[in-house]
């Protein structure tokens, strides 16, 4: 899978569950600048018109070793550096073990790989699903009724 194609796979995949509750999604869109004063291209990006709620997203996906381990710490950074709520979204075996532990460990980063036959939510999309909760609040798609308190 190249880096386009898991770009739209995340695209598709917000598209397919969220439209229905006011999301709309564009791709490659133009936002400022970045931390070292290039203008900022993000991959996805995801608004809710009724609100004015967004949140940029940025797609990593590496599946053998390489070179996106070096760009991984810069692209952390400049989501912080954002005006509006950021997140990396990744996928792939290829990350180094260093690096890997960098995203999971990060509030900026989301492992998610949805299934391309059905695009639902799943174990593999959750963490995704939790960040865009976050932003435009849809505690219903992940707080299960079964957990409620009930007296």
């Amino acid at each position: 899978m190249t880096g386009h194609q898991y770009r739209d796979l995340i695209a598709s995949y917000i598209h397919h569950n969220y439209s229905a509750a006011g999301l709309v999604v564009y791709v490659e869109i133009s936002l400022g600048k970045t931390v070292i004063g290039k203008d900022r291209c993000i991959d996805v990006f995801v608004v809710r018109p009724d609100d004015r709620k967004a949140i940029a997203i940025e797609c990593k996906y590496q599946d053998s070793l390489g070179t996106v381990d070096e760009k991984i710490p810069y692209a952390l950074q400049d989501l912080e550096a954002l005006w509006v709520p950021g997140c990396l979204v990744y996928a792939g075996r290829g990350w180094s073990k260093g690096v890997l532990h960098s995203l999971e460990a990060s509030r900026r980063a989301a492992a998610c790989m949805p299934d391309k036959a059905t695009y639902g939510r799943t174990k593999q999309t959750r963490e995704l699903d939790h960040m865009l909760a976050a932003v435009f609040g849809f505690w219903e798609l992940v707080l299960p009724a079964n957990k409620r308190f009930r007296r």
